[in-house]
C-alpha cells in the first residue's frame, strides 16, 4: 500500500511540474485607435485571459497565448459599439474571442523584444510582428506593446472613404507569475 501511495504521489508531482500554468491577469488595458471621417476614435476591449510562459533567458521555449472578448468593445458610444459588435464588423455573436498566440521571440535590447504572433479575428489568422517591453517585478510580469493592423485583412467592415483601414492597438498588461 505504501508503494502505491508513494507512486501516486510521484506521478502527481511530475504531472504538476509539466502541467501548463494559467497565469492570472492582474491588470490590463487594451486600447485601439483609428480615424473615422478624419476624427480620431479610441476604444477599449476587455476580458483579457492569458497563459504566459515567458523567460528572457530561454526565448525558444517561451510562449504567450492570450484572448480578449469581442463583446467588450467600448468606444463610449453605445450605438457605435453595437454596430462594431454586429455582423458588419466583429460579428461578436459568432466570433466572441480575439486570440493572439506566439510563434517566436527575439531580444532587441534591454527590456525590448519582438514577438511573432498569430492574431485571429473573425476566424482569420495573420502573422504579426509585435514589439514589446517586458519587465519582471517580483512575482509580476509586465508587458507593453503597440502594433498596427489593417482591419480589412480580418474582414472587419468594408472598404470606406470615411473609415481608416489602419488601427493601432496598445497592450499594457501584467500577469502574476507562478
Amino acid at each position: 500500500m505504501k508503494k502505491y501511495i508513494f507512486s501516486l504521489f510521484i506521478i502527481t508531482i511530475v504531472c504538476a511540474a509539466f502541467a501548463q500554468v494559467k497565469n492570472t491577469v492582474t491588470r490590463s488595458a487594451i486600447t485601439f485607435q483609428t480615424k473615422n471621417m478624419g476624427i480620431g476614435v479610441e476604444g477599449t476591449i476587455g476580458g483579457l485571459q492569458a497563459n504566459v510562459q515567458f523567460n528572457p533567458a530561454n526565448l525558444a521555449s517561451s510562449s504567450i497565448e492570450a484572448s480578449v472578448d469581442a463583446n467588450t468593445i467600448n468606444t463610449d458610444n453605445s450605438s457605435r459599439d453595437e454596430h462594431l459588435r454586429g455582423e458588419d464588423f466583429f460579428n461578436a455573436a459568432h466570433y466572441p474571442k480575439i486570440t493572439l498566440k506566439s510563434v517566436s521571440f527575439k531580444h532587441r535590447s534591454g527590456n525590448n523584444y519582438t514577438g511573432t504572433f498569430n492574431l485571429t479575428i473573425k476566424g482569420k489568422t495573420k502573422s504579426m510582428e509585435i514589439p514589446f517591453t517586458f519587465i519582471q517585478k517580483g512575482n509580476s510580469l509586465a508587458f507593453k506593446g503597440t502594433f498596427k493592423l489593417n482591419r480589412l485583412e480580418f474582414g472587419i467592415g468594408d472598404s470606406s472613404l470615411v473609415l481608416s483601414d489602419n488601427v493601432t492597438v496598445i497592450i499594457d498588461a501584467e500577469v502574476a507569475s507562478s
